[in-house]
């Protein structure tokens, strides 16, 4: 039986080049590559996943077409050389074996090239001095170094650049190139008013400053023929000041079609000339942000050339958006990066028609924010992601010797660990001591804005019933103490108890009945009354704040360190969302207070300290929320550490040391595939 996904599934020939389906990996960059620039093998076996999982084209991202001029990123792939196609070559054949497209998106970064990556400015359409520049100055010690306007002579000669990097491209086998147009990089500081001011035929109006972008299109065709496919990614907007709007993006797709095959509209710039993280977001959207954030643009594009091919990305979280977007014309192809990284075999999934059973993405940006470090990227809740070499086929190997395993604790890392010792052949228990399944998810999903986290919440709870139904025992409230467990001899456990909320200690007034954790507040909002004091600036206790400021409470956030401090822990525990969080609590004008500890709960309000001059207020409140931090559950795990065979015993998660879903998910396949 064919799928109900008729869209999605309904093939599309370009220049004679068959697609098998409407959905692409969009450019994605495992940081895999050798240090000088050159595929691996372990590259080809992290993109293996993808091509197994039924997408009809990969991209893999950020690919320079010369590497000595242009080097914005480490373990960044070359494409200068012809030393580049023969481990290129496994990388489109592996995609063969699967019916499915290897592409690359070629790139050349412009200004956002350091001078401490290349030795020189970064080259760009207009000299100037930009803010990522002053800021990477900063950061080196240095003064702040103009870009390099390029000539005409080396405009030609970076034209043909891209030229000869497409065409070593399909030398390798590949039949399409996305071409990187967008983001603030070379072609966009071109495309873009922001960057170009340039007086002669590459700047001024729009026409004029698609020159460049046209010119590297027909350079590539020149290079690669009629039977090659052009994607061109562009930001349908910049959002910046200065910078280019929808409006103008529409002007200049009428400009590049005669020369394009596919407009790949994504938004926003790499770089944060604005504010931290202010623009990043249009281009790789956090959890705090709709689904589906860019298709408005795309749609925009589509309407206005309904002849040009269009394809969009950003936060299209499942293929029941992709069907829709496709359905109603809004693009003809959908691209998902995080979401497949999540799950690779979606797409076959919905081919089967089984839509329930798709992993979903957190949006919590820990795959991007290995790229900073650099470390190979993988995904927090697809443990596979992590270990495509050593487990190429996707599939977990059967335990040599069948064992009676105990896993302790229902929460994410619990439940994977059941699924893979099921998956080996195990004989599995699992204990919950509360009488839901989801641990600290439960409270991190109980806000109406974590999207995300509700869907993995409920995921998770589909697979422990599908594990339930291949033999699992599942026992809810149901304390796993020693005596039980000794009781059961298990030939192995995997303990994954989580931790415990840190509550202060020799505060008058902490055990008042108004007193309540972060995630049980927002677990239960009938705790909550209309004023609220939420203690703790991290990550919890911002959503907690903002949760309340949802309900309409009037809230304030007070915090223990100095605001530079501050901010700096909120970034170390909410990452790249802590911007945006900063950013949500300026527009509502929510108030934090900074150097400032809580002395005592009182009926009707608490008693704050100013942490410098140690003078005492009184902040009203009919709730306070603490949200104060976590610690390890070492004792408990001392506990149960030796009711099973010591060697086999295994230690998961933020039991451990704290950490995130990322950390417990991961550990707990790798721990159990040597179960």
């Amino acid at each position: 039986m064919s799928s109900r996904y008729t869209h999605v599934f309904n093939p599309i020939r370009i220049r004679g080049v068959d697609f098998k389906n409407r959905i692409s990996l969009a450019p994605t960059t495992p940081v895999l590559s050798t240090p000088d620039g050159y595929a691996t093998r372990e590259l080809v076996d992290w993109f293996r996943m993808f091509a197994r999982g039924g997408v009809c084209t990969l991209f893999l991202g950020n690919c320079s077409i010369d590497i000595e001029e242009s080097n914005d990123q480490s373990y960044q792939l070359d494409l200068g050389t012809d030393d580049c196609i023969y481990p290129l070559a496994l990388y489109a054949d592996m995609c063969k074996q699967f019916g499915c497209h290897a592409s690359l998106e070629i790139n050349h970064s412009g200004e956002g090239v350091s001078f401490e990556m290349t030795g020189h400015a970064g080259y760009s359409s207009s000299a100037y001095i930009s803010d990522d520049e002053v800021l990477r100055a900063a950061r080196n010690n240095r003064e702040p170094l103009p870009t390099i306007e390029m000539s005409k002579e080396k405009i030609k000669e970076t034209v043909e650049k891209f030229g000869k990097a497409a065409q070593r491209m399909k030398r390798a086998g590949m039949d399409i190139v996305m071409v990187h147009g967008g983001h603030g990089n070379l072609i966009s500081q071109f495309t873009s008013p922001m960057f170009n001011k340039r007086t002669d035929e590459y700047g001024g109006n729009t026409e004029n400053r698609a020159r460049f972008a046209i010119e590297v299109c027909q350079s590539i065709r020149r290079n690669c023929g009629e039977n090659f496919v052009i994607e061109y990614r562009c930001s349908g907007d910049e959002e910046a000041p200065e910078s280019m709007h929808i409006g103008e993006t529409i002007e200049l797709a009428g400009y590049l079609k005669g020369h394009v095959d596919i407009l790949h509209v994504s938004a926003g710039l790499h770089g944060d000339p604005f504010g931290p993280h202010l623009y990043m977001r249009n281009w790789c959207q956090n959890y705090l942000m709709e689904h589906c954030f860019n298709v408005r643009y795309a749609r925009a594009i589509k309407e206005a050339h309904p002849d040009l091919l269009v394809s969009t990305v950003g936060s299209i979280m499942s293929i029941d958006y992709a069907e829709n977007i496709i359905s109603n014309g809004w693009a003809d192809f959908v691209s998902m990066c995080r979401p497949l990284m999540a799950d690779p075999e979606m797409p076959n999934k919905y081919a089967e028609n089984r839509p329930e059973d798709r992993r979903p993405c957190l949006r919590c940006l820990s795959c991007s924010k290995h790229l900073m470090v650099p470390k190979p990227t993988y995904c927090a809740v697809n443990p596979m992601s992590a270990m495509t070499t050593e487990l190429r086929s996707g599939v977990i190997p059967k335990a040599a010797v069948k064992k009676k395993v105990a896993v302790i604790g229902g929460g994410p890392g619990g439940i994977q660990a059941m699924e893979t010792l099921m998956d080996r052949g195990h004989d599995v228990t699992l204990y919950e001591k509360s009488g839901r399944l989801g641990g600290n998810a439960i409270g991190a999903a109980a806000a109406p804005f974590k999207i995300d986290m509700q869907a993995y919440l409920a995921w998770l709870r589909h697979t422990a019933a599908q594990c339930s139904k291949k033999g699992a025992r599942i026992l809810l409230n149901t304390e796993a103490s020693k005596e039980v467990l000794n009781l059961e001899s298990y030939d192995a456990l995997v303990i994954s108890v989580g931790a415990d909320p840190i509550i202060p200690k020799n505060i008058p007034g902490i055990g008042k009945p108004h007193v309540f954790w972060a995630p049980d507040a927002e677990d239960d909002t009938a705790k909550i009354g209309n004023k609220v004091v939420v203690i703790g600036g991290g990550g919890v206790g911002y959503e907690a704040a903002l949760h309340c400021s949802d309900l309409g409470k009037e809230v304030i956030l007070i915090e223990m360190l100095e605001e530079p401090a501050a901010r700096m822990a909120l970034f170390s525990s909410a990452g790249n969302i802590a911007s945006e969080l900063q950013k949500i609590f300026a527009e509502r004008k929510i108030p934090v207070r900074y150097s400032t500890a809580l002395a005592e709960v009182k009926d009707c309000c608490i008693v704050a300290k100013d942490m410098q001059s140690g003078k005492l207020s009184e902040l009203p409140c009919d709730t306070v929320i603490l949200a104060t931090g976590m610690k390890e559950r070492w004792e408990l795990v001392d506990k149960l550490r030796h009711c099973a065979p010591e060697s086999n015993v295994h230690i998961i998660g933020d039991c451990r040391k704290l950490g995130t879903i990322a950390e417990a998910v991961n550990q707990a396949l790798q721990a159990c595939l040597h179960i």
